[in-house]
């Protein structure tokens, strides 16, 4: 069976030409943003790294293609119909099924190094589930990311999950996590999880330093690069900890577990805070997108 690996035209021409390209996961569109919202937002993800002279391949499966880099009536199918969320133990059902799907963090990433891409953004990494001690239950982002030599621009990990358990497993994994401007790991919706970081770097240049590094080495795990927020855009801590609090308590009352925990908690935050965590969401995603765009830009210069 021949790989059914769809890369549009420019993104195919810009790989070729060693020109900057940095891949957008799908999931945050079909299902991390409310319609047609999304829409506008998908446009406006890719438009940002257009307008910095970096070509934008938002991932997805389509029609049983694994498609890097997406026509605008492609985004327009991912943003209004109903599709499964797919990671990379879901893609060889969806290719037997010619079926579509948007891409989760690992699927992404899986895709994306077919590709050729070498740096991805997205919002916030999957990760340690709190009680993974008695459930188990673990983002397949972290075991992908330990095998797929891809560079992600990340706002941490969703304060709902278990952060000192979750970079504990990005170390075992030999995942490298490197602050963007800072030393402390970011919760995604907070600047500072209050978790310590080894090795930061200051600027774009420095990631693009440590990956040729670490292609050097032959290493085959990728690099986290965290990327905090600014204070002063992040979400009132106040705010954040009693609808976090809340939410968790919502959740254990309802007996939820599994893969309703997640979605759950992350309606009840917004809902809780009255759409603020929602716009916090966006301002992640695209801080996270001009970072990814400067990385590429720097990586292309070497």
């Amino acid at each position: 069976m021949t790989l059914p690996l769809s890369i549009s035209p420019a993104v195919q021409t810009a790989l070729d030409a060693g020109q900057p390209v940095v891949a957008l996961e799908s999931t945050i569109i079909s299902h991390g943003l409310p319609r047609p919202d999304n829409l506008e937002a998908a446009r406006g993800f890719e438009a940002i790294l257009t307008g910095m002279g970096v070509v934008p391949a938002t991932i997805a499966v389509l029609d049983g293609q694994l498609k890097a880099g997406l026509t605008d009536q492609e985004l327009v199918r991912i943003a209004s119909e109903d599709i499964p969320k797919l990671s990379v133990r879901d893609l060889p059902i969806a290719l037997a099924r010619k079926g579509s799907g948007a891409t989760t963090v690992a699927a992404t990433s899986y895709i994306a190094n077919l590709a050729g891409i070498r740096v991805f953004a997205t919002g916030g990494l999957g990760g340690v589930h709190r009680g993974a001690s008695e459930t188990f239950d673990e983002s397949a982002d972290l075991t992908v990311l330990s095998e797929v030599p891809i560079t992600v621009v990340s706002a941490g990990v969703k304060s709902i999950l278990d952060i000192p358990a979750t970079l504990e497993r990005l170390e075992s994994l030999s995942v490298i996590v490197l602050g963007y401007g800072t030393d402390k790991f970011p919760s995604f919706w907070l600047t500072d999880s209050g978790e310590q970081l080894d090795w930061s770097v200051a600027d774009a240049s420095g990631v693009a330093e440590v990956m040729a590094s670490r292609d050097a080495l032959s290493q085959n795990a990728a690099i986290l690069v965290a990327n905090p927020l600014p204070e002063s855009e992040q979400l009132d801590p106040a705010v954040h900890d009693k609808a976090l609090t809340e939410a968790l308590r919502l959740a254990d009352e309802q007996g939820l577990s599994g893969k309703e925990v997640t979605p759950f908690l992350l309606l009840t935050i917004v809902e809780l805070t009255g759409g603020k965590s929602l716009a916090v969401n966006l301002k992640i995603a695209e801080n996270n997108i001009r970072v990814a765009g400067e990385i590429a830009l720097s990586w292309a210069s070497r």
